[in-house]
C-alpha cells in the first residue's frame, strides 16, 4: 500500500515538478538575481552566493575561502563584530554561512517584510569588511580548532582526505575545504584581503531570494542595495588546473589505532552535471542507488550482506553537483573474520555480475517512482529550494538545467545506466583505500 500511495502522489503531482516560479535578472554591475516565489508562509530566505570556493584558492593558501567566511562575521566599517548576527536575531531570524569546493554562501531566514534590511546588511559586508590583526589571530585559532575537532579527531575524515588527495593529483578538489593544517597556520591578513577584494564582487555573485516575495519588489530592492557596488574589473576567468588522464589504479592503506572497524572504500573519477547535458549524471544517480542505495535490495547489499554474508554494511554514492569532474564511490565494511581482500574481491565480483546481467526492469521502475517523489517532496522546503538554485548557478548550471533535472531523471533508460557504469567503473580511474587500526589485520 505504501508503494501505491507513493505512486499516486508521484503521478498525481507530476506538474509540481515544473511549478517553481522563478524569475531571473542581472543588474548592471553583474550581480545575478534569482527570485523563487513560495507564498505559503510570510517567510523569506535571502542567500548570497559567491563563485569562489576552496578549489579557487591560490597555491599555498589552502583554507583561505573558509577562513574568510569566518572573518565576514567580524564586522564592517559600519558594524561592530557580531552586530550582523545580533540584528538578524533581533528580527526573529537566523543566519549562517558555508563554504564548499565551488562556492561560499551566506544566508538569512526572516519574516518577508525584513528582506530589505537583510539586503542592506549583506551588501554592506560585500564591500566594507573591516578586520584587525586581532581578528585574524582569533579566527585562525578558531578554524584550526575546527580542523582538530572535525578532521584530526576523526580517522574517517583523515582517511577521506587521503583518498581525495590520491584521486585528484592536479585539481583543487584534492585539497580539503578547511585546508591543510600547515598552510592554515600561516594564513594572514593579506591572504584574506586579497581573496576578498578579488572574489567578493557583484559580478562574481548570485543573489537568491525565496519565499513570500514579489519578483519586481525583490529586483528593486536588489538594485537599491547592491546595484551601486562597482563590479570587479580584474575578475579572472574561472579556469582551474584539470586532472591528467588517469591510466592506472591507485591504492592506499590508512592506518589509525582509533579505527574501530576496518573497511574498504573506492572512488572513481566521474563526470558532473553539465549545463544542457545532464543525462550521464542522471544515469549515474540511478547507478549509485542500484548498486548501494538500499540496505535491503541494492546489488552490493544482496550479494555481500545477505547472500555471502561477507559484509555488515555496503553503500554507493554519487553527486553530480560539481563544477568539474566529481567522484563515484563505494564502501564495504566486512563481517568479522572476513579480510579486506576477501571483501574487495566480493565487491568486484558483484560489480562484474551487475555489468553482465543488467538491471531488473521492475526494480528500475520502482526507483524511478521514488526519485520522482523525492523531487516533489524537496519542493516543500523554501530554504532547500534557494540552496538548490544557488548551488547550481555557482557550479556551471542554469535555472533551466535545475528545472529540467526531474524530467532528465525520468527519461533515463537501462541502456543509459549500463553505458555509464561501463564508462565510470574502470579500475584505471579508481582509488581504493583500506582503512585499518593497524597493519596486523592485513596479514
Amino acid at each position: 500500500m505504501r508503494f501505491l500511495a507513493a505512486l499516486a502522489v508521484a503521478l498525481g503531482l507530476t506538474s509540481a515538478l515544473h511549478a517553481d516560479e522563478v524569475t531571473t535578472t542581472t543588474l548592471d554591475n553583474g550581480l545575478e538575481v534569482v527570485v523563487i516565489e513560495d507564498h505559503r508562509a510570510p517567510v523569506a530566505v535571502h542567500m548570497l552566493w559567491y563563485r569562489a570556493g576552496s578549489a579557487d584558492e591560490p597555491p599555498a593558501s589552502s583554507g583561505i575561502a573558509h577562513f574568510l567566511e569566518h572573518l565576514m562575521f567580524k564586522g564592517t566599517e559600519t558594524m561592530e563584530p557580531g552586530e550582523f548576527g545580533d540584528i538578524v536575531a533581533a528580527q526573529g531570524g537566523s543566519d549562517n554561512a558555508f563554504t564548499s569546493y565551488d562556492y561560499t554562501a551566506y544566508f538569512q531566514r526572516v519574516a518577508a517584510d525584513r528582506l530589505s534590511l537583510m539586503m542592506r546588511l549583506e551588501a554592506d559586508r560585500m564591500t566594507n569588511l573591516a578586520v584587525t590583526e586581532e581578528d585574524i589571530t582569533t579566527e585562525r585559532g578558531v578554524i584550526l580548532e575546527e580542523r582538530n575537532q572535525r578532521v584530526e579527531n576523526s580517522p574517517n575524515a583523515l582517511a577521506r582526505e587521503q583518498m581525495r588527495a590520491a584521486q585528484y593529483l592536479n585539481h583543487g578538489y584534492g585539497v580539503p575545504i578547511i585546508g591543510w593544517k600547515h598552510e592554515m597556520e600561516q594564513l594572514g591578513m593579506q591572504d584574506a584581503l586579497d581573496f576578498y577584494d578579488l572574489y567578493y564582487s557583484p559580478n562574481n555573485a548570485v543573489l537568491v531570494v525565496a519565499g513570500d516575495v514579489e519578483p519586481d519588489e525583490v529586483v528593486a530592492l536588489a538594485r537599491e542595495n547592491y546595484g551601486t557596488i562597482p563590479r570587479e574589473p580584474d575578475l579572472p576567468e574561472r579556469a582551474r588546473p584539470q586532472e591528467p588522464p588517469q591510466s592506472a589504479a591507485r591504492r592506499l592503506v590508512f592506518e589509525d589505532p582509533r579505527v574501530s572497524q576496518p573497511y574498504l572504500t573506492r572512488s572513481y573519477l566521474a563526470p558532473e552535471r553539465d549545463s544542457g547535458a545532464q543525462d550521464k549524471a542522471a544515469a549515474l544517480t540511478y547507478l549509485a542507488e542500484l548498486l548501494g542505495g538500499s540496505s535491503f535490495n541494492s546489488t552490493l547489499a544482496v550479494a555481500l550482506q545477505f547472500d555471502s554474508q561477507t559484509a555488515v554494511y555496503t553503500s554507493a554514492y554519487y553527486s553530480g553537483r560539481s563544477l568539474d569532474d566529481t567522484t563515484f564511490g563505494l564502501t564495504v565494511v566486512p563481517e568479522p573474520g572476513v579480510t579486506l581482500q576477501e571483501a574487495e574481491d566480493a565487491m568486484d565480483a558483484a560489480i562484474a555480475e551487475f555489468l553482465d546481467t543488467g538491471i531488473d526492469a521492475d526494480r528500475l521502475e520502482r526507483l524511478r517512482t521514488q526519485l520522482r517523489a523525492s523531487q516533489i517532496y524537496a519542493r516543500d522546503n523554501v530554504q532547500g529550494l534557494a540552496r538548490r538554485y544557488g548551488a547550481a548557478l555557482t557550479q556551471g548550471l542554469t535555472v533551466a538545467d535545475v528545472q529540467a533535472w526531474p524530467e532528465v531523471l525520468q527519461s533515463v533508460t537501462e541502456e543509459d545506466i549500463m553505458a555509464a557504469a561501463r564508462e565510470v567503473l574502470s579500475r584505471d580511474r579508481s582509488v581504493t583505500g583500506w582503512v585499518v587500526p593497524d597493519r596486523e589485520v592485513l596479514q
